[in-house]
């Protein structure tokens, strides 16, 4: 083997921009021209933004040296019905997907026919899982009794840092000498992870003054926190989503181009047992698809579309001959303060939907995939979905 040249890799450019210090350029504009320079390249349309340079840089992004830009389509209005919302919304989704917001559209069409969307949104709260190392069963024993009788005394540590937070609940699960707790907390309007955070680390610190038991690590995926689980599936995280619809079977056959029966048993096939047979967590056909473009446009943590990506769609040929259709999301992270929800893009497009609450806005994004998810079953019922792929979603060179 022939080993690089040590003056090569010294002065490349990898090497470079490991040993440069991104921190003291003084702008992102500064911070942009010196990686240029090293890299011997132009960046002008990253250099294209509206947003905050100050703001954006100091609580979004480290080393920003300026933006990507990904497409904001429209779907909508949707008619929706829900516990904390009622009217017609429209749906912000940004994403380099073509035919993404043309089926979410669609979706949006068929259900407004009708008698639209019902939805509701119940707050979980948001989950933080520590683990802890106590050196036998015996003192694991005594940890699970111990944090059973002291409560209260958990709820005011957590809660004294920060007034918005509220301590829920904490679940306790054993490990021979391993301890894992999973705190929920409601964290009001926020999606809350930095504050579950800094409330666990607060929590830790009383356990160890309290019996001596040190925390292993903040964060033990026992959250779980951005991976795909069933203990979120079955106990939920951040918020549990219901939307359902009932589409008539002559506006299935008028507007969809199929019928309530071909629909179900694509939803038959694929969602049940196509799932069933790859060991999937997700029990429809393209839940991230929405939660993805949603939450990237409404400043949503898009890594928590994995937990988005979770859940069950049930389909139903009533006797009448209409079609029920109904989405359930079992652990939806999102929230309008804080993080990238407080970017200016990501503002406006939440200005589009016109709620205020995460509950509302959890509400609005249970109605999209319920658009979203009926609309692609029915195209693979009425075979067009390529045909809609060659047209929306491949650029012709």
């Amino acid at each position: 083997m022939i080993l690089p040249n040590f003056t090569t890799i010294l002065y490349s450019p990898f090497w470079v921009i490991c040993c440069m210090d991104m921190r003291k350029y003084e702008s992102v504009e500064k911070r942009r021209q010196g990686l240029e320079e090293i890299l011997h390249t132009k960046l002008p349309n990253i250099g294209k933004f509206s947003l905050d340079e100050k703001a954006a840089s100091s609580r979004s992004c480290e080393n920003m040296v300026g933006v990507t830009q990904i497409p904001l389509g429209v779907a909508g209005p949707l008619k929706i019905s829900g516990n904390y919302i009622k009217g017609n919304f429209y749906i912000p989704l940004a994403t380099t997907e073509g035919a993404l917001v043309a089926s979410v559209n669609r979706g949006c069409k068929i259900i407004s026919l009708t008698n639209g969307a019902q939805v509701s949104a119940h707050k979980v709260g948001v989950t933080r899982g520590p683990v802890f190392y106590t050196g036998s069963i015996k003192k694991s024993k005594e940890f699970y009794e111990w944090i059973k009788n002291n409560q209260k005394k958990i709820a005011d540590s957590a809660e004294k840092t920060s007034n918005h937070l509220k301590f829920k609940k904490v679940d306790v699960k054993t490990q021979g000498s391993y301890v894992f707790l999973r705190f929920y907390f409601d964290s009001d309007d926020a999606m809350g992870m930095n504050m579950a955070t800094i409330a666990t680390e607060k929590i830790a610190a009383l356990v160890e003054e309290e019996i001596g038991i040190k925390c292993v690590s903040i964060a033990g995926n026992f959250d779980i926190d951005k991976k795909p689980a069933w203990v979120n599936f079955i106990n939920n995280r951040g918020f549990k989503v219901w939307a359902e619809a009932i589409i008539s079977k002559q506006t299935v056959k008028d507007v969809l181009k199929t019928t309530p029966d071909e629909i179900f048993e694509v939803w038959l096939a694929k969602c049940m047992l196509g799932s069933a047979m790859s060991g999937s967590l997700g029990f429809n056909a393209h839940y991230a698809n929405i939660v993805a473009a949603f939450f990237a446009a409404t400043g949503q943590d898009i890594a928590h579309t994995v937990e988005g990506s979770m859940g069950i769609t049930t389909v139903k040929v009533l006797k009448n001959g209409d079609l029920y259709f109904s989405v359930y999301l079992p652990a939806i992270m999102l929230g309008t303060v804080g993080g990238g929800t407080n970017l200016a893009t990501q503002k406006e497009a939440r200005d589009i939907v016109g709620v205020k609450t995460s509950t509302e806005l959890a509400e609005v994004l249970g109605g999209a995939v319920l658009a979203g998810e009926l609309s692609l079953l029915s195209s693979l019922a009425e075979n067009s979905l390529t045909k809609a792929h060659k047209k929306l979603g491949r650029g012709e060179s």
